[in-house]
């Protein structure tokens, strides 16, 4: 059966010679996987361009609830990227976000707002032609309430991850800040303060969600981002 649903693109695999396997979370159905044929040959319609990180995408799928994998009949690109695929800083943080996103949402089902908070993200760091280079660590914190686990404090954050090692008063405002901010907030911070703080943060991901592994894209981010 055929359904309608708005999805962003998160990450794809080779398929035998010119297909691939996308995954795609979905606004109606949540994180779903699908084949899309012949999409690696020069004469194919479906461009590859439509699978890159966080691409907005219309779609038009098969579901089928009791298949892992399904297929999509009409695919189009809804909201055309302006900056992200041209600079290698954002590009960075693209690269981070969506492997985030492939380590949480694994068992979200339909979620008409989280869906929306995601979208509407994207579309507002698309914008962005400056003081962004925080958007990582935002995005996290505010994913958080979407996902049930936001901290009230710095304090709590390392409460739970049972951080030993004693930070100053002035990280664990910086911290605040960022736990009670959002896009339109903005506060300068050192590289390796901003880098203390990311690994904080995946630190209480982490034991919220056992499935979280190494990010692979970290290395890059944190060399890029001044």
């Amino acid at each position: 059966m055929l359904f309608k649903t708005r999805g962003i693109a998160l990450s794809f695999i080779k398929y035998k010679e010119s297909s691939i396997i996308a995954r795609i979370f979905t606004e109606a159905f949540g994180m779903q996987s699908y084949i899309v044929n012949s999409v690696r040959s020069k004469s194919t319609k479906t461009k590859i361009a439509l699978f890159q990180p966080l691409t907005i995408l219309d779609l038009v799928v098969y579901h089928n609830k009791r298949r892992e994998i399904n297929r999509i009949s009409e695919i189009k690109c809804s909201f055309t990227f302006h900056t992200i695929p041209f600079n290698i800083r954002k590009t960075s943080i693209a690269l981070f976000l969506t492997e985030l996103l492939n380590q949480t949402l694994y068992d979200e089902g339909e979620n008409e707002e989280l869906f929306d908070f995601i979208h509407e993200s994207i579309i507002t760091f698309d914008g962005f032609q400056q003081a962004y280079e925080n958007f990582h660590i935002q995005f996290m914190l505010l994913l958080s309430k979407y996902l049930g686990i936001k901290p009230e404090s710095a304090r709590d954050m390392l409460l739970e991850v049972g951080h030993l090692r004693l930070y100053d008063k002035e990280f664990l405002e910086k911290v605040d800040f960022f736990i009670r901010s959002d896009f339109t907030d903005y506060q300068k911070i050192d590289k390796s303060v901003r880098n203390e703080i990311l690994l904080l943060i995946i630190d209480y991901f982490r034991f919220h969600y056992d499935s979280i592994r190494e990010f692979k894209s970290i290395h890059v981010l944190k060399e890029v981002l001044g």
